[in-house]
């Protein structure tokens, strides 16, 4: 079982959930939700690695933070997370937002990320629908969702979601794509999306510079892969925990 958690960090709450031990796993959620719609990937996870649930400034149990809303600043209270709880580096699994404060955190620290999983991360403006910027957390649930009663309980925290974080990480993105930084790391990144996603659409293989990045699409699947079909999901993310440090995901054989 997870326990709540929560440390304070200029003067306020950020809340997180931990289970197992090992080398340290950070989970981070998108713009829809917070840390608890990775429960069970964190459950599969922690029979081999230290999984961590991390809630973004604005978003779940961790309080508001309107000044540290952008990508980087996300980035740092990943940064400053990691420093007060004594964590070296680290596998991320994103999603949406969460992949792109990875990524972010992984350009101005590349030294302690050990490869990136980002899930339904938007590269670029064009592949994030116009929608994310204008509908209410709840709409968005009701928009991307299968409104199966697991998904509405692993999503029901998205209304507790600032408005004010979903649009300044996405202006971040408009103005600073952190992919342009990232793909040229050499990381390894796996990029996973479903081909039902309403909200982001994947990239053409040919966008990438790096053979360090490699692109798997879930098909049937839409913009929760790991609610959507959470044994396939979490196969290819054990699979992808388990390569050694420096292997391409390419080398992943998906059973």
């Amino acid at each position: 079982m997870a326990g709540g958690n929560g440390i304070l960090l200029d003067g306020s709450i950020v809340h997180f959930e931990t289970l197992g031990r090992g080398r340290p796993v950070i989970f981070l959620h998108g713009w829809v939700g917070s840390w608890r719609y990775w429960l069970s990937a964190m459950q599969v996870a922690s029979r081999g690695f230290h999984a961590y649930g991390l809630d973004l400034w604005g978003f779940g149990d961790t309080a508001p933070h309107v000044l540290n809303y952008s990508l980087e600043g996300q980035s740092t209270l990943l940064d400053r997370f990691l420093n007060e709880m004594g964590i070296g580096k680290i596998a991320i699994i994103g999603h949406g937002l969460g992949a792109l404060v990875g990524m972010t955190f992984a350009v101005r620290f590349p030294q302690s990320v050990d490869r990136l999983m980002a899930v339904s991360c938007p590269l670029h403006m064009e592949a994030l629908h116009s929608r994310l910027r204008t509908a209410s957390p709840t709409e968005l649930v009701d928009w991307l969702s299968d409104r199966s009663k697991e998904a509405i309980t692993a999503l029901e925290d998205a209304p507790k979601a600032d408005v004010q974080a979903i649009a300044a990480s996405i202006v971040g993105l408009q103005a600073d794509p952190p992919f342009v930084y990232f793909r040229n790391l050499n990381i390894p990144c796996l990029l996973v999306y479903g081909d039902k996603d309403k909200a982001v659409s994947a990239p053409d293989e040919s966008y990438f510079l790096s053979t360090m990045t490699h692109l798997h699409i879930f098909e049937r699947v839409g913009h929760f892969p790991m609610l959507e079909q959470p044994l396939l999901f979490e196969r290819l993310m054990m699979n992808f925990l388990a390569l050694e440090s420096g292997v391409s995901p390419a080398e992943i054989q998906v059973k």
